[in-house]
């Protein structure tokens, strides 16, 4: 490959990345619905062909969004379940950064679990899916017996995920958020 072609894919790589950045930027600062390509375009300076030349729509944006999101959502789940000393304190600090994680990140994690993607989960999964459901399944296992671990994982995943939705939403006592996922974490190791 000539130097030529290794700094053109360069330069391609790094636009993308720019696409992806800012689409996250002006999600966080303005919502979802505030994402077009035209926006976009405007945002890092380059024309609306350019945009659709890295992307088919707003669809496959929010994909790599979400994508990029659940990469870095398995990377500190393992830090934070690494880090503890016992699989009790590793679930309770898995639990709260997902939540933290949720509320911190609310256009990311829109992204990631809410809105419409072109994302494959379970067997299709790309590598970064695989990553932070392993991730959360290995958090999940020693407390799986007497089922499955990976249908285990499903139900506490979806648990946290209904907390983090409900919460996000306003729905419940904000005043109570330790005292339900005490409630949670204690289903889970009892």
């Amino acid at each position: 490959m000539s130097a030529i072609q290794t700094r053109k894919e360069r330069d391609r790589a790094e636009r993308h990345q720019r696409i992806i950045d800012a689409a996250r930027q002006l999600a966080e600062t303005e919502g979802w619905d505030a994402v077009t390509i035209r926006r976009l375009a405007d945002a890092i300076e380059y024309s609306q062909p350019v945009l659709y030349g890295h992307f088919s729509g707003k669809d496959a944006i929010v994909t790599a969004v979400a994508e990029q999101g659940i990469g870095e959502f398995a990377v500190a789940t393992r830090a934070v379940r690494e880090a503890a000393a016992t699989p009790e304190e590793a679930l309770t600090a898995v639990a709260e950064g997902y939540l933290a994680f949720a509320r911190d990140n609310a256009a990311l994690y829109d992204a990631m679990f809410l809105l419409r993607t072109n994302l494959k989960f379970g067997d299709e999964a790309g590598q970064p899916l695989k990553d932070a459901f392993k991730e959360l399944a290995l958090t999940f296992a020693p407390f799986a017996a007497p089922h499955d671990v990976e249908t285990f994982t499903e139900v506490a995943w979806s648990a946290l995920h209904g907390l983090a939705t409900l919460d996000r939403g306003g729905r419940l006592r904000p005043d109570f958020r330790s005292q339900r996922l005490d409630v949670l974490i204690a289903q889970w190791v009892h």
